[in-house]
């Protein structure tokens, strides 16, 4: 079976068509901007722009016809509406127009669902992202939300620091880059609260150290990653010694980091398991995450009407039922 799939609930839009055991093609774009973070009618009027030719793409690079293609998946949320609203709008035409089933993917959970693609079995998964960080299992026939933010992403304190401090947007390549030359660690609040951590109060603190003059730029970067990895792999830990599991994948665009590789690594062999992390394009936002995802849960027979395609803003993990 080939599933083609849309992912569009933030800044990227992205085409994939897969097979269960292949990615026939993964195309891409993402909005990018100087000042301010991304404004939900921009992104969404990106998408609308974007989708025609980044489907001609994908189609040519997977080297299928529109026709060939057995099932449409889409990223139903969670995400900016707006943005989601184009996605959907697109899949349910192209599944009136070709007649072909459709289904809508929690995008959270395709993080994870794509990891499977490589003989990964029951991971317990590290999901950073600029909107979304969440330590993610499944439990119960549901994906659990072990451990989460309370406020913001660790992708967006980043993205948000490397804005203030006048670097521009996306920040984590950048900041990533400065920590490297790092050399004095500068104390910054550690929040994690039970299970879930907090990013605003080292976010506030970094901005204020950098705007005294008294730190240098690097120091700092270097101390933000530290403090905030720290926090992530503490929480990922305790889930892995609650549920067992013996798989950890990292997922979503801040696994491109390699410092917070080498930290979930270190974890992990430290406990004798298993650690994974996709090609870097498959862990950031794609369609082909999507496709798979929907792939899965349609051969699982997971049906959906039009009606039911509508989009979910606010999409938890664990609304899903998991039978595939």
């Amino acid at each position: 079976m080939i599933t083609l799939g849309i992912e569009g609930t933030a800044h990227t839009l992205g085409i994939g068509i897969v097979t269960e055991e292949k990615v026939l093609a993964n195309i891409f774009d993402t909005l990018t901007t100087e000042k301010g973070g991304i404004h939900p009618k921009e992104a969404a009027e990106h998408h609308a722009k974007l989708l025609r030719p980044l489907l001609k793409k994908a189609l040519q690079e997977a080297k299928v016809n529109i026709k060939d293609v057995d099932v449409i998946a889409f990223s139903q949320g969670p995400g900016l509406g707006p943005a989601l609203r184009v996605v959907a709008t697109a899949a349910r035409a192209l599944a009136l127009r070709y007649n072909k089933p459709i289904v809508g993917v929690n995008h959270c959970i395709a993080h994870v669902e794509i990891t499977k693609m490589f003989g990964i079995r029951d991971p317990v998964g590290l999901y950073v992202s600029g909107g979304n960080t969440q330590v993610l299992a499944l439990e119960g026939g549901r994906y659990r939300v072990f451990g989460e933010t309370l406020d913001i992403g660790i992708g967006n304190a980043i993205d948000t620091f490397a804005r203030e401090v006048g670097l521009g947007f996306p920040g984590g390549p950048k900041i990533e880059k400065l920590a490297q030359k790092g050399e004095k660690y500068i104390e910054l609040p550690y929040t994690v609260k039970g299970m879930d951590l907090s990013f605003s109060g080292i976010l506030t603190e970094a901005v204020r150290k950098y705007k005294t003059g008294k730190y240098k730029l690097e120091d700092i970067a270097y101390s933000f990653q530290e403090t905030a990895f720290a926090a992530l792999i503490e929480v990922t830990e305790r889930a892995v010694a609650h549920t067992g599991k013996e798989e950890v994948v990292l997922v979503g665009g801040v696994a491109a980091n390699n410092r917070l590789r080498e930290m979930l690594k270190t974890m992990s062999e430290e406990r004798n398991i298993k650690f994974f992390v996709p090609p870097y394009d498959l862990c950031r936002d794609n369609g082909a995450m999507i496709a798979y995802n929907g792939l899965r849960m349609f051969k699982a027979g997971i049906r959906f009407s039009i009606e039911e395609t509508i989009v979910k803003q606010k999409f938890r993990t664990d609304e899903m039922e998991v039978t595939w």
